[in-house]
């Protein structure tokens, strides 16, 4: 049976004997009703696993011994940042997910000119938790150990500026120069617009700013759908999917 994983934020050392935190002794406690003896993988985001015993059990505290380091290989060598234009609800929320999965190391949520949802300053933190706990929940079904940035929300035009990614790539119906004829990069910078897609502004300020437009077919994705088609094919052209 598969050993659960859980991410814990605090350090984490081989031969420790730590009190796991609150959010994983909910769910070793409470909902898998874990005993002394039994076994879990934690990780933190420094790149490794660790194989843990427990070895005190209570409702609201767990105590567990580290017994080994683990290396592991599920990060992609390829450097993935994403722009990701705010879409509403549970859409948002899928593209995080999914983003996660496949690779990704930076997410930013952006306001464009054609995004519905309206973020207020007040509600930003509370979002942005929200987001980077859908992160984490699946860097743990995932097997990845170093959960993705989950940035503050940004202006389209404030992001551009910010990226200096060796390759940089707007999602739009028409481009010149196959994804595959490109230079092999160490990393990418990929923009993907809202729901009503970017204007021809947006794009062409985007292209003022180095990126270069990359179609993904003849048809029209949905917003949370195209980062997942998108990642799949960088990973397989320079990433850990060839």
């Amino acid at each position: 049976m598969r050993i659960p994983r859980f991410y814990d934020p605090q350090p984490l050392s081989e031969g420790d004997d730590i009190e796991l935190s609150d959010d994983v002794v909910q769910h070793v406690s409470r909902a898998l009703r874990m005993k002394p003896g039994e076994y879990i993988i934690l990780f933190n985001g420094d790149g490794f696993e660790y194989k843990t015993k427990l070895t005190h059990v209570e409702k609201r505290t767990v105590h567990a011994h580290i017994q080994s380091l683990i290396t592991v290989h599920t990060e992609s060598p390829l450097q993935i940042s994403i722009g990701q234009c705010i879409s509403r609800g549970e859409r948002m929320d899928y593209a995080v997910q999914k983003s996660t999965e496949m690779g990704a190391q930076a997410i930013s949520p952006l306001f464009s000119e054609r995004c519905e949802v309206k973020l207020p300053k007040e509600r930003q933190a509370k979002r942005i938790s929200h987001w980077t706990q859908i992160a984490v929940s699946a860097c743990e079904q995932s097997g990845r150990v170093s959960p993705p940035e989950i940035t503050a929300p940004k202006q389209l035009k404030e992001w551009l500026l910010l990226q200096d990614a060796e390759l940089k790539l707007v999602l739009h119906h028409h481009s010149e120069q196959p994804l595959q004829e490109m230079e092999r990069p160490n990393s990418v910078a990929l923009l993907i617009g809202p729901e009503g897609g970017l204007t021809e502004e947006e794009v062409e300020l985007a292209v003022r700013h180095g990126f270069k437009p990359l179609t993904l077919g003849p048809r029209v994705m949905r917003t949370e759908t195209a980062p997942v088609a998108a990642l799949t094919l960088l990973n397989y052209l320079w990433g850990d999917l060839s």
